[in-house]
């Protein structure tokens, strides 16, 4: 009782009162083009100078950042191809407008039309893959789980054959050991792990930022394997108005609206809204379950900005209701009683809510205080077949930090103290669950920079978990440039995380098999090492960049879940042996002409884990990925054509030798190919967009095991290594009023 009070009082102060003192500095930089007419230059890197900190412009060259001094600085902006620009920044500058100076120095050098869409941030000591909007509208994108299909660090499959939930895979590991974050602050977890990426819509994403390996410490102790940070269209940059209308063959509807407001020279709103159902019945295979949940979503989104001379602050509520059904034909379409057939249903209704404020101080520049809150209410009612499970969830998050420099602006500090808060209610059938996990922690991050050359980021913090005791999290990041065209990054690190293993394995209840766990389960956690060298040449005056990367992740305990064993009971216990994932990614990007890009990209997973006695390949893990991207766009960008192609390995699939004959699966999947296209016409203020996704109609034949016998002991539709509906064609339409 005392925890919600203390809770509900900190989040009044929070969102009635907080403000920032500070200014955002915006701007645009331009390029010219033939006919000497400015255009948005997207991907350009914006930053001071003598610091990390930075950001890249977006898809309309529009960039802003924290200006927390009334002295002036220097805000460099580069990109290949570019002279530098330096151009001084004071207190209470207005929007700045940047025009690029092209490099006499470089022979031949041609003027784009455009950046690519995706790129590696140069200043980040992190290696960090900024996914700007326009990437995003090279697929449908409808959510954040169909945000990817262009990406080939990010791998997202279909946990089960029946609900339709989705999950990531980052340097060969499940997505649980990725923290989500949305706009910095930690964000699909806990019950919301299952179904949570496709409660962002694509149309309100600004960009996304992948990063791999351990993350900052600032960030919490959970990110194992990297981090994918979403950001939100702002209210000062957003559109007036958006809308987007998208449909497909399979009966799947989905609209959307963002507008953004100026309420007057200092306050500024951003309402966005989603619409999404999909009510048709396919069944492709004839198993007698559809392909395809039918669902109904329903998605709103409001929030403010507040700006002057000396203050900001920034606050929102986003309110979402889904109802999602799978499971046989007949269970929807039978006239006699429906609960003679096998179905599955979960209604979630989840509220969020969060602030960011933050102070400086005049007397002494790049000195700051910080401070975020975020409030997460998850409330999920479902039933698979025969098995019920309830659940709702209370999440208190804030993270308030100060940063200042020592002797001089190369020695950046940042020091502050963090505290998340969750209370889970869980009821699997007839059995009752309770968790709260309460865990204050306080960090401290020391970063050393030589402008343009070398970046040292050290890190650590300690956390002090309610039922797991204290336990410190350190990590490294070194960031070495030999030029402005070679770049060296090494990172080390630590990560823990509690597992929620219900919730994170909802797809295992899609079955006949109960979950038994055999001891106490500890926390998680492991060491992440890596290196990478991004290469950038210059080539026929276009720049062609090179990122050649390799990861180890070494489990100290991970808990596993494991349904190798027996037909019936999944077995879950802590790691007794080892446990890793080694990945190698070789990428390569390039305009082959004018305005035609190309990505090229490999990677090698080699990831094992130790189930039962026995270490073995972790099952559902492609060992290879190949990507194939290419986007054209014409002259004046009046149409552009992208098309994607994904070369995915063979995968272990868990042991089914003790099931009958009949029941039983290969041991390895096949490697198969999958291609997507789409063609959008572009037009003054609306654009119209036709494509199709896995062209070859490749599909997993019969994923459900005993799909005849759902009440049997055998039934099991979490054996998912590929997809599930085929050939799917889209066409949508988009309008744009800046």
């Amino acid at each position: 009782m005392f925890n919600k009070i203390f809770i509900s009082l900190i989040l009044a102060a929070t969102f009635s009162g907080s403000i920032v003192i500070g200014q955002k500095i915006q701007g645009h930089v331009f390029e010219l083009d033939e006919m000497q007419q400015k255009v948005p230059l997207p991907g350009a890197n914006v930053f001071w100078a003598g610091t990390t900190e930075g950001t890249a412009t977006d898809q309309d060259g529009y960039f802003e950042l924290d200006h927390q001094s009334q002295h002036i600085h220097n805000l460099v902006i580069s990109y290949i191809g570019y002279l530098n620009d330096t151009v001084e920044v004071g207190h209470g500058q207005g929007k700045l407008k940047i025009v690029m100076a092209e490099n006499t120095t470089l022979s031949e050098v041609e003027v784009a039309d455009r950046a690519p869409g995706s790129h590696i941030s140069r200043a980040d000591p992190i290696l960090t893959q900024q996914i700007t909007s326009g990437e995003l509208r090279k697929a449908a994108c409808c959510n954040l789980s169909e945000s990817f299909e262009t990406n080939a660090s990010v791998d997202v499959n279909y946990s089960d054959a029946i609900t339709g939930a989705k999950q990531i895979k980052l340097l060969g590991l499940a997505g649980k050991y990725s923290q989500i974050q949305t706009e910095n602050i930690p964000n699909l977890r806990g019950l919301a792990s299952s179904y949570g990426l496709s409660y962002i819509p694509g149309s309100w994403m600004e960009s996304i930022q992948v990063s791999k390996g351990t993350s900052s410490v600032k960030n919490g102790y959970e990110s194992i394997t990297g981090q994918i940070n979403v950001e939100y269209k702002k209210p000062t940059n957003g559109e007036k108005l958006f809308l987007n209308f998208y449909g497909n063959q399979a009966g799947r509807l989905e609209g959307n609206i963002n507008s953004s407001i100026k309420v007057n020279d200092k306050w500024s709103t951003a309402l966005f809204g989603h619409v999404s159902n999909q009510s048709t019945l396919i069944d492709h295979n004839g198993d007698g379950f559809i392909d395809d949940p039918v669902f109904t979503q329903v998605n709103l989104f409001n929030r403010w900005a507040l700006h002057t001379d000396f203050m900001e602050g920034q606050f929102g509520v986003k309110f979402l209701m889904e109802d999602r059904k799978g499971g046989q034909k007949e269970y929807f379409t039978s006239t006699e009683d429906a609960s003679a057939y096998y179905g599955t249903e979960i209604k979630t209704n989840r509220l969020e809510a969060f602030s960011k404020t933050g102070f400086f101080i005049n007397s002494r520049p790049n000195t700051s205080i910080g401070w975020i809150n975020s409030y997460i209410y998850h409330d999920m009612n479902s039933f698979f077949g025969n098995t019920l499970y309830d659940a709702t969830e209370h999440n208190y998050y804030t993270n308030l930090m100060f940063q200042t420099y020592l002797v001089n602006t190369e020695h950046t500090i940042t020091a502050g103290l963090s505290y998340m808060y969750d209370n889970y209610n869980e009821a699997l059938n007839d059995t009752l669950m309770k968790r709260i996990e309460s865990v204050p922690g306080v960090f401290a991050e020391y970063a050393y920079t030589i402008p343009e050359k070398l970046t040292l980021m050290v890190g650590v913090r300690g956390d002090y978990h309610n039922t797991e005791g204290f336990f410190v999290t350190p990590r490294l990041h070194v960031r070495y440039a030999f030029s402005e065209h070679s770049i060296l990054r090494a990172s080390a690190g630590k990560g823990y995380r509690t597992a929620d293993v219900i919730a994170e394995n909802l797809s295992l209840l899609a079955s006949s098999r109960q979950f038994v766990f055999k001891e106490k389960l500890q926390m998680e956690n492991a060491w992440n090492y890596g290196l990478s060298y991004t290469q950038y040449v210059d080539i026929l005056g276009r720049e062609m960049s090179v990122t050649l990367e390799g990861y180890r992740t070494d489990f100290i305990n991970q808990v596993i879940v494991d349904k190798e064993h027996t037909a019936s009971p999944i077995m879950v216990y802590n790691l007794d042996g080892k446990s890793y994932a080694n990945t190698v990614q070789v990428e390569a990007k390039y305009e082959l002409v004018p305005r035609l890009d190309l990505t090229l990209a490999f990677r090698y997973n080699d990831v094992k884990m130790t189930i039962g006695d026995s270490l073995m390949r972790e099952p559902l893990v492609n060992r290879y990925k190949g990507l194939v991207t290419l986007s054209y766009a014409t002259r004046m960008k009046k149409w552009q054509f992208d098309f994607t192609a994904q070369f995915n390995g063979d995968s272990r699939i868990p042991n089914t030798s003790f099931n009958p004959v009949e029941y039983q699966m290969a041991q390895n999947s096949p490697a198969y190919t999958i291609l997507n296209a789409q063609v959008t016409k572009y037009f003054k203020r609306f654009d119209v967009y036709l494509g199709g996704e896995n062209l070859t109609n490749f599909r997993q034949e019969n994923p459900i095991i005993a799909w005849d016998d759902p009440y049997g002991p055998y039934f099991d539709a979490s054996n998912v290594w590929g997809p599930i509906a085929g050939i799917k064609v889209y066409a949508g339409v988009r309008y744009t009023l800046k």
